[in-house]
Protein backbone atom coordinates (compact mmCIF):
# COMPACT_ATOMS: atom_id res chain seq x y z
CA UNK A 1 0.00 0.00 0.00
CA UNK A 2 1.21 3.50 -0.74
CA UNK A 3 -0.25 6.87 0.20
CA UNK A 4 -0.02 9.79 -2.17
CA UNK A 5 -1.02 13.42 -2.34
CA UNK A 6 -4.03 13.50 -4.64
CA UNK A 7 -5.36 16.17 -7.00
CA UNK A 8 -8.93 14.76 -6.97
CA UNK A 9 -8.89 14.23 -10.75
CA UNK A 10 -9.29 10.46 -11.06
CA UNK A 11 -12.69 8.80 -11.59
CA UNK A 12 -11.99 6.21 -8.86
CA UNK A 13 -11.57 9.01 -6.34
CA UNK A 14 -14.78 10.67 -7.55
CA UNK A 15 -16.65 7.39 -7.10
CA UNK A 16 -15.28 6.89 -3.57
CA UNK A 17 -16.23 10.42 -2.55
CA UNK A 18 -19.73 9.88 -3.96
CA UNK A 19 -20.01 6.64 -1.97
CA UNK A 20 -18.97 8.63 1.10
CA UNK A 21 -21.56 11.37 0.50
CA UNK A 22 -24.33 8.86 -0.22
CA UNK A 23 -23.54 6.94 2.96
CA UNK A 24 -23.42 10.07 5.09
CA UNK A 25 -26.84 11.12 3.78
CA UNK A 26 -28.23 7.63 4.49
CA UNK A 27 -27.06 7.78 8.13
CA UNK A 28 -27.65 11.41 9.13
CA UNK A 29 -30.22 14.14 8.52
CA UNK A 30 -29.25 16.31 5.52
CA UNK A 31 -28.53 19.37 7.66
CA UNK A 32 -26.10 17.29 9.76
CA UNK A 33 -24.00 15.99 6.85
CA UNK A 34 -20.67 17.81 6.86
CA UNK A 35 -18.91 15.65 4.26
CA UNK A 36 -17.34 17.69 1.49
CA UNK A 37 -17.91 17.31 -2.23
CA UNK A 38 -15.15 17.67 -4.84
CA UNK A 39 -15.52 21.44 -5.13
CA UNK A 40 -15.30 21.99 -1.38
CA UNK A 41 -12.25 19.70 -1.12
CA UNK A 42 -10.37 21.67 -3.79
CA UNK A 43 -9.44 24.63 -1.62
CA UNK A 44 -5.97 25.75 -0.48
CA UNK A 45 -6.55 24.95 3.21
CA UNK A 46 -7.28 21.26 2.48
CA UNK A 47 -4.68 18.61 1.71
CA UNK A 48 -6.10 15.38 0.27
CA UNK A 49 -4.47 11.94 0.16
CA UNK A 50 -5.38 8.56 -1.27
CA UNK A 51 -4.14 5.07 -0.42
CA UNK A 52 -3.53 2.57 -3.22
CA UNK A 53 -2.64 -1.05 -3.75
CA UNK A 54 -1.43 -0.95 -7.34
CA UNK A 55 -4.37 0.47 -9.30
CA UNK A 56 -6.89 -0.26 -6.54
CA UNK A 57 -8.04 2.71 -4.47
CA UNK A 58 -8.13 1.63 -0.82
CA UNK A 59 -9.17 4.90 0.78
CA UNK A 60 -8.93 8.64 1.12
CA UNK A 61 -8.52 11.27 3.79
CA UNK A 62 -8.09 15.02 4.04
CA UNK A 63 -6.62 17.50 6.48
CA UNK A 64 -8.09 20.99 6.71
CA UNK A 65 -6.04 23.72 8.32
CA UNK A 66 -8.34 25.65 10.67
CA UNK A 67 -5.49 27.78 12.02
CA UNK A 68 -1.69 27.54 12.13
CA UNK A 69 -2.01 25.27 15.19
CA UNK A 70 -5.29 23.42 14.59
CA UNK A 71 -6.27 20.90 11.92
CA UNK A 72 -9.49 19.06 11.12
CA UNK A 73 -9.71 15.56 9.67
CA UNK A 74 -12.13 15.39 6.74
CA UNK A 75 -13.26 12.81 4.19
CA UNK A 76 -11.86 9.67 5.84
CA UNK A 77 -13.26 6.85 3.74
CA UNK A 78 -12.47 3.28 2.76
CA UNK A 79 -14.64 1.61 0.10
CA UNK A 80 -17.16 -0.68 1.81
CA UNK A 81 -16.00 -3.67 -0.26
CA UNK A 82 -12.31 -3.15 0.65
CA UNK A 83 -12.42 -2.61 4.40
CA UNK A 84 -10.10 -4.46 6.73
CA UNK A 85 -6.89 -3.93 4.74
CA UNK A 86 -5.47 -1.26 7.04
CA UNK A 87 -5.98 1.74 4.75
CA UNK A 88 -7.92 3.75 7.34
CA UNK A 89 -5.24 3.18 9.96
CA UNK A 90 -2.47 4.08 7.49
CA UNK A 91 -4.22 7.25 6.33
CA UNK A 92 -4.94 8.36 9.89
CA UNK A 93 -1.30 7.75 10.88
CA UNK A 94 -0.25 9.83 7.85
CA UNK A 95 -2.53 12.71 8.87
CA UNK A 96 -1.31 12.66 12.48
CA UNK A 97 2.31 12.69 11.30
CA UNK A 98 1.61 15.56 8.90
CA UNK A 99 -0.09 17.51 11.69
CA UNK A 100 2.96 17.02 13.89
CA UNK A 101 5.25 18.17 11.06
CA UNK A 102 3.09 21.27 10.67
CA UNK A 103 3.43 21.91 14.42
CA UNK A 104 -0.29 21.69 15.06
CA UNK A 105 -1.26 21.61 18.71
CA UNK A 106 -4.41 19.62 18.06
CA UNK A 107 -6.43 17.68 15.54
CA UNK A 108 -10.22 17.72 15.63
CA UNK A 109 -12.91 15.84 13.81
CA UNK A 110 -16.67 15.58 13.52
CA UNK A 111 -18.29 12.26 12.70
CA UNK A 112 -21.72 10.76 13.02
CA UNK A 113 -23.32 9.25 16.10
CA UNK A 114 -25.16 6.44 14.26
CA UNK A 115 -24.01 2.95 15.32
CA UNK A 116 -22.55 2.42 11.82
CA UNK A 117 -19.84 4.93 12.79
CA UNK A 118 -18.65 2.67 15.63
CA UNK A 119 -15.64 1.30 13.75
CA UNK A 120 -14.49 4.83 12.94
CA UNK A 121 -14.90 5.91 16.57
CA UNK A 122 -12.82 2.91 17.68
CA UNK A 123 -10.07 3.71 15.17
CA UNK A 124 -9.84 7.31 16.34
CA UNK A 125 -9.75 6.23 19.99
CA UNK A 126 -6.91 3.78 19.25
CA UNK A 127 -4.90 6.80 18.05
CA UNK A 128 -5.62 8.68 21.26
CA UNK A 129 -8.55 10.85 20.17
CA UNK A 130 -10.92 11.75 22.99
CA UNK A 131 -14.49 12.96 22.95
CA UNK A 132 -14.64 16.74 22.81
CA UNK A 133 -17.12 19.52 22.21
CA UNK A 134 -17.89 21.31 18.98
CA UNK A 135 -15.11 23.29 17.32
CA UNK A 136 -14.87 25.79 14.46
CA UNK A 137 -18.43 26.46 13.20
CA UNK A 138 -19.97 23.21 14.43
CA UNK A 139 -22.81 23.19 16.96
CA UNK A 140 -23.72 20.59 19.56
CA UNK A 141 -26.08 18.06 17.98
CA UNK A 142 -27.20 14.50 18.83
CA UNK A 143 -26.18 13.34 15.33
CA UNK A 144 -22.55 14.45 15.76
CA UNK A 145 -19.61 13.12 17.71
CA UNK A 146 -16.67 15.49 18.15
CA UNK A 147 -13.21 14.16 18.93
CA UNK A 148 -9.82 15.73 19.50
CA UNK A 149 -6.20 14.67 19.67
CA UNK A 150 -3.78 16.91 21.54
CA UNK A 151 -0.40 16.93 19.84
CA UNK A 152 2.27 17.59 22.44
CA UNK A 153 5.48 18.52 20.73
CA UNK A 154 6.22 18.76 17.05
CA UNK A 155 8.07 16.29 14.87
Amino acid sequence: MHIELDDLARPAVHALLQEHLDNMHALSPPEQVFALDLTRLRVPEITFWTAWDGDTLLGCAALKELSPVHGEIKSMRTPARLRGRGAGKALLAHIVQTARERNYERLSLETGSHPDFGAAHALYRRFGFLDAGPFADYKEDPHSVFMELRLHGAA
